[in-house]
């Protein structure tokens, strides 16, 4: 078989068209397989990555099938690693119990001077985090995480191809999980 040469515009075009009919068929694939959606936009984000970095992408002659088994050895390589936890699975402990930490972000604890100083300190080291970030992947973490805009929106509306903001959102997601792990440690053992 003969490998084809494609432009770099075609390949963007199959990626980006392929990111539009596959993306959230990945996702209802890999969400009831982890955890949780973090781990699930992990996964389909080194999926992503992956395909976008083929140099061969018009050799592949069942794209859908390609996808769904690389997507199946990232679940696979999640289950495997050893990694630091996610936002979602560290706890608080308080006098009624455990709480999850996103919970006890969004809490009004302004009756509870402890509980509010350990709230303050947490979203001041996520936003000094963040503020460690280069400017572009910061725009990409909060513009996925907290304005909810896909990844592809985002590369249409900075003009960048489609991997590039992958692999932005990325690095963004490592760096914070790499800086806030001590804290959330911290928190865990208070």
């Amino acid at each position: 078989m003969e490998s084809v040469i494609m432009s770099q515009s075609e390949k963007e075009n199959i990626i980006s068209k392929t990111v539009d009919k596959y993306d959230g068929k990945l996702m209802d694939f890999i969400r009831p397989k982890v955890r949780n959606l973090e781990d699930a936009e992990d996964i389909l984000q080194e999926v992503w990555y992956q395909f976008s970095n083929l140099s061969n992408i018009s050799d592949i002659v069942n794209i859908s099938s390609w996808l769904f088994s690389v997507t199946r050895n990232k679940i696979t390589d999640n289950y495997r690693k050893k990694r630091t936890e996610s936002l979602e699975n560290f706890t608080y402990e308080d006098e009624e119990g455990s709480l999850l930490i996103q919970e006890f972000l969004l809490e009004n604890n302004d009756e509870n001077p402890e509980a509010k100083y350990f709230q303050d300190e947490i979203w001041k080291e996520i936003f000094n985090a963040l503020d460690e970030l280069p400017e572009k992947q910061k725009q990409v973490y909060l513009e996925n995480e907290i304005e909810g805009k896909t990844l592809q929106t985002i590369a249409d509306e900075q003009n960048e191809n489609v991997k590039t903001i992958i692999s932005r959102k990325q690095y963004a997601v490592k760096h914070l999980r790499m800086r806030l792990n001590q804290l959330y440690n911290d928190l865990n053992n208070n």
